[in-house]
């Protein structure tokens, strides 16, 4: 605008070409299955490692992680959600000697299935190859609430 308020039109025969975004436009020195060689080399000694295996009675070892896969394979009656997942499952240890004990609770002292869910609990823990026996500890301190839902669980029940 100019000072009086007006617009000044101004005309060009050719506008300039931008510059390029590319650092260079030469051929590269090295083809490209070089290259993508090299880049192998770097990532072969990481791709070929593999993780340390743990102890048996310590968490995170592959004992404890096949029993916990074989509770989330039990689910609640009343809930289309797997007691490991709906939080009833406070802690899994795993001896040395491959006794395992599992903490649990339930979602009340009258659930229904008070009776019958840890007796599962300790047949499904004690099926798992490579568990020599398996104990159920109800506990009902603290109690379940539904904060000790997992977040998929909580997907599952549209809770988030």
């Amino acid at each position: 605008m100019n000072d009086q308020g007006k617009i000044a039109v101004e005309e060009v025969d050719k506008v300039a070409t931008p510059p390029r975004a590319r650092v260079e436009d030469e051929t590269p020195s090295e083809s490209m299955g070089a290259k993508l060689a090299r880049k192998r080399d770097y990532l072969e000694g990481f791709l070929a490692k593999k993780p340390e295996a743990s102890p048996m009675g310590e968490a995170g070892s592959e004992l404890q992680q096949a029993v916990i896969d074989a509770l989330k394979e039990i689910y609640d009656p009343e809930i289309p959600v797997n007691i490991y997942d709906l939080g009833l499952i406070y802690g899994v240890e795993v001896s040395p000697d491959a006794d395992v004990i599992v903490n649990m609770t339930l979602t009340t002292p009258n659930c229904p299935v008070a009776e019958s869910m840890p007796g599962e609990v300790e047949l499904r823990a004690g099926s798992v190859p490579g568990v020599r026996d398996a104990e159920v500890i109800l506990v009902w301190d603290p109690p379940w609430d539904p904060a000790k839902m997992s977040d998929e669980a909580r997907l599952e029940l549209g809770m988030l």
